[in-house]
């Protein structure tokens, strides 16, 4: 593990555990029975999430609040797309603020939003060859990796958001972008001087090939003497499928929905409840684990062959403690996700460009692992009904939209300016972003509650249903 990712794993530890610890010696009030909290900046996709909040769900209008919150969810979920995060940390204050919906179903709507946008990036990343090898876009292996443990986490955010009081849901996120976004624009920066070096180094071939008269000194062009083959477009979106791949992704996706939906139909914290909550780790844990073991003999035998060329693209080496910090990651993202209500890229985005991942490859791939955790929860909220579905339909054509766009604009960008690392300061502005509209949320609404005198400690998770 490089030492800068030992460090930003050091400080996120250290800076967690010195909140939650701050937490438990602050507070000394007893968890009542009558109050629960109403956390603003958490998601729950079970129906008895939390407080008892009343729904509100605003009619859908033309009107200046609409027009703005278009704009903003159009180039929150362009720029989210484009950086592997999502978006969520914009959307959520921006519908509860702006459009005045309640906290539950800003949070569903902000999952239809990142699917949306999710689904058109996915789309047209399919049509997109690779930038540099003869291989899909996507990388399957680690969206196999990571997809499983992101649904996990998922699971684990979501009961974090019922016990954790929402002040500290806010410092802990706080934390955790105030490092991913840093982290991300020195990673943009670097690459931005190797780009730099590079576009000097090709300038200054070009440059010896012309005299003072600008007249090129060969004048013979040399022909490959194996010539490149352009795919069209279904020939690209043929290559960049693997049907077996998706195929098992979706099995894990339908796994969960399955024990999502059956588990909001037992009593909380009954036998059933708990049985159906724990199955969720086997089927997680199988799938990452048989995906680890493959890229840990390819990685054993890439050592005994002395072959540098990896299965997946990421650079790192898929030792054990590799493949653990990426499990346990990728649990992270998800936590973000239940906590936050987002599709867990906040995490994924930066941590594939951390292990090596080029930045197209980062985001399509995250994008596509944010598909199926975003789709499960919307999914979920249209059985329990917990959106209104004309406000649904109208933000998923703008998210549906913006994420095409978004992808198309940046892509061009990229090829007229040929600095990929574009993309990794979208993600770091995204994220900072984000950091900023939870932490005013937050800070205003943990000053309402101290006025109020409302409680503001940890909750029981079973008093909590």
């Amino acid at each position: 593990m490089p030492i800068a990712t030992t460090r930003f794993v050091f400080y996120l530890l250290s800076a967690f555990s010195a909140a939650i610890l701050s937490a438990f010696l602050i507070i000394h009030q007893p968890s009542p029975f009558s109050l629960s909290s109403s956390n603003p900046l958490s998601f729950q996709s079970h129906a008895r999430y939390g407080s008892e909040t009343e729904r509100v769900w605003p009619e859908l209008k033309a009107s200046w609040r609409l027009a703005l919150a278009t704009l903003i969810g159009f180039l929150g979920s362009a720029c989210g797309t484009v950086g592997g995060v999502g978006g969520g940390g914009i959307f959520v204050p921006m519908l509860t603020l702006l459009l005045g919906f309640d906290t539950k179903s800003a949070a569903a709507l902000s999952k239809c939003m990142i699917m949306g946008a999710s689904a058109s990036s996915v789309w047209y990343n399919l049509r997109v060859p690779h930038p540099t090898k003869e291989v899909p876009i996507l990388d399957y292996d680690l969206a196999l990796i990571f997809q499983p443990m992101l649904m996990l986490g998922i699971t684990v955010g979501v009961a974090l958001s019922v016990v954790f009081p929402y002040w500290l849901i806010t410092v802990l996120i706080i934390i955790l972008f105030i490092g991913t976004s840093s982290r991300s624009f020195f990673k943009g920066i670097e690459m931005w001087k190797e780009e730099t070096i590079l576009k000097k180094e090709i300038a200054k071939q070009q440059a010896t090939m012309v005299n003072s008269r600008g007249e090129l000194l060969v004048d013979t062009e040399y022909e490959p003497l194996i010539p490149k083959e352009e795919k069209s477009p279904m020939q690209i979106l043929c290559f960049n499928l693997r049907w077996k791949r998706i195929l098992v992704l979706m099995i894990v996706w339908v796994s969960f929905l399955l024990l999502q939906v059956v588990k909001n139909e037992v009593k909380a914290c009954s036998a059933w409840y708990w049985v159906l909550f724990c199955l969720q780790f086997p089927i997680a844990l199988v799938v990452f684990g048989y995906e680890a073991v493959k890229l840990y003999k390819d990685y054993r035998q890439r050592i005994t062959t002395g072959n540098p060329e990896s299965m997946s693209q990421a650079s790192i080496e898929w030792t054990a403690l590799n493949l653990a910090f990426c499990a346990l990651c990728g649990i992270l993202g998800g936590t973000v996700g239940g906590l936050l209500g987002s599709g867990g890229g906040f995490i994924l985005g930066p941590l594939l460009l951390e292990i090596g991942v080029i930045p197209q490859v980062a985001s399509a791939t995250a994008t596509f692992v944010m598909m199926f955790s975003s789709s499960l929860s919307v999914v979920e909220f249209y059985l329990l009904k917990r959106f209104p579905i004309p406000y649904a339909l109208y933000l998923i054509s703008v998210s549906i939209l913006a994420g095409f766009w978004g992808q198309f604009v940046v892509r061009k960008l990229i090829a007229i300016l040929r600095r990929a690392s574009l993309i990794i300061f979208i993600l770091s502005g995204v994220i900072v972003a984000s950091a900023i509209t939870m932490g005013v949320v937050g800070a205003e609404s943990s000053i309402r509650m101290i006025r109020n005198h409302e409680f503001m400690g940890f909750l029981g998770f079973c008093s909590s249903q």
